[in-house]
């Protein structure tokens, strides 16, 4: 089954139900499927949007974005979602390397892009949809797709360099979103809530695709904040959300939460990253749920990697997980290519039917990031536990070599999670005259922490071996983070 091929399908068996709202309009399966015909043929007749065109969209979370992204979709073209926050050059360089015909954006993201387009890109508003409500739709051939086609171009979020375009067939966004159904017990009666941009592989191939294949209702909104999410849930009776670990930090921070009612969510799901005891036990007692689940995986796998499932927190928190996903498999390898022992770290590898097809335009980083029996490499280290449970230590990128020994940043920062006054850290390698590498990290205080260095430092002696600790403090106001959440240590360092 194609991506088109799911809306439309859901047009015809729940015409009436409800497909997607927002805060001024909703539509059912049926007229959002119409919306898609129009505009679709309106890109066809007005822009000359063929098969395998690259079509840009740079639009937050909404209902245009959904429409766009569909008729994109009808016209067997290939979608190619971009970060709305980036900059003109930014942007230059994604449209430029995806040699993209056409952008679809609004009025609320333009900025950025009017330049380019004075420069004679070509884009179309979609801020209201009856731009194309005259369109001639007898004029569209019947969608020629099949499962090899390819349908999404994702850019990585460029956290060590320059963003890759990441390339999806069809068969792999039905595969990631069968699995993320399937592990999230989605029915045409959920009621997905999606405040991480679309422009991110999990709230795009897992969560909007997902609940488009299974018929569910799905609620946007163009960005997240914690008073939206405790708004929006019980408003609309909300039974699934995605969002970053920091997504959750903030929203327990809230005094609303306390008299909000959050009981229609069955499934509260983080990914991104890990979340410490520490802090997951945070989250629970603030949400007053422990029906929390973690993914892991990244975009060139689909996203699709482990699961750290609700009953495993108790004991495993901070891991992710024991078992890979539905439709994908996991391992650990060395350097040398042989399965590490417990507790040994090894790089983190996946396969399954939701890889990537390819790095676009760039086949030597593609051979790189797949073994020689098809493999994907991750470039994240970690270890496996006597349970079996995979504990991510770092990025292979992130290790910081001290005097010729390891040290993960990763198990500093969660040491650091463990006190009170500290919100989250961040931990990065310097460069050092004698060693090479010394540590230093940067801290969002949660509460005023008087000496917070020497706090700080004499906390990790109790927790950490001397070589680990780190060198240097900075006390920050927040983290620089991606639109999906990630932290950027490449602005750190």
């Amino acid at each position: 089954m194609t991506v088109y091929q799911m809306l439309a399908r859901n047009a015809r068996k729940y015409p009436d139900q409800l497909a997607i709202s927002d805060d001024k309009q909703e539509l059912s399966w049926a007229q959002l499927a119409d919306q898609v015909e129009q505009l679709a043929a309106w890109l066809q007749q007005e822009y000359g949007v063929r098969a395998g065109d690259r079509v840009a969209l740079v639009i937050p979370n909404s209902i245009a974005f959904v429409v766009g992204f569909f008729a994109i979709q009808r016209l067997d073209a290939i979608a190619v979602p971009i970060n709305v926050r980036l900059t003109t050059p930014e942007l230059e360089y994604i449209l430029g390397d995806a040699e993209a015909e056409l952008v679809l954006t609004s009025k609320m993201t333009d900025a950025a892009l009017k330049p380019l387009v004075e420069q004679g890109l070509a884009a179309l508003w979609l801020d209201d949809l009856s731009v194309s409500a005259d369109a001639a739709t007898d004029g569209l051939q019947e969608p020629a797709a099949d499962t090899s086609s390819p349908c999404i171009l994702l850019y990585t979020s460029g956290t060590t360099g320059r963003p890759k375009g990441v390339l999806f067939q069809q068969s792999a966004i039905h595969s990631v979103a069968t699995m993320i159904a399937l592990e999230m017990a989605m029915t045409p009666q959920s009621k997905l809530l999606h405040l991480m941009p679309f422009t991110h592989s999990a709230p795009l191939n897992l969560f909007l695709l997902a609940g488009t294949l299974v018929g569910a209702s799905h609620v946007v909104a163009p960005t997240f904040s914690p008073d939206l999410l405790l708004q929006l849930v019980p408003k609309h009776q909300v039974t699934h959300f995605f969002g970053a670990p920091v997504a959750y930090l903030l929203t327990a921070q809230q005094s609303a939460i306390k008299t909000t009612d959050l009981s229609s969510v069955s499934h509260w799901i983080y990914g991104g990253a890990a979340m410490s005891t520490e802090h997951t036990k945070l989250v629970q007692q603030a949400f007053r749920s422990d029906q929390f689940y973690c993914v892991y995986g990244l975009t060139e796998a689909g996203p699709s990697g482990t699961l750290l499932l609700p009953h495993e927190h108790a004991t495993k928190a901070g891991s992710v997980g024991r078992r890979a996903a539905f439709n994908t498999e996991v391992r650990l390898r060395t350097e040398t290519g042989t399965e590490p022992r417990i507790g040994e770290p090894g790089e983190v590898e996946i396969a399954g039917d939701g890889m990537m097809q390819c790095y676009w335009q760039n086949a030597a980083a593609t051979a790189e990031t797949f073994t020689a029996d098809g493999w994907l490499k991750t470039g994240d280290v970690a270890v496996r536990d006597e349970d079996g449970f995979y504990w991510i230590k770092d990025r292979k990128k992130d290790i910081i070599i001290a005097g010729g020994v390891n040290i993960y940043p990763r198990e500093i920062e969660d040491a650091l999670s463990e006190h009170p006054a500290v919100l989250e850290a961040a931990v990065v390698g310097v460069p050092h005259k004698d060693w090479g590498e010394s540590v230093k990290v940067f801290v969002v205080l949660r509460d005023k922490l008087d000496d917070a260095q020497q706090t700080l430092a004499e906390f990790l002696q109790q927790r950490l071996a001397d070589y680990k600790l780190p060198r240097f403090y900075e006390i920050i106001d927040e983290l620089p983070r991606n639109a999906s959440g990630k932290v950027l240590k490449h602005q750190l360092r």
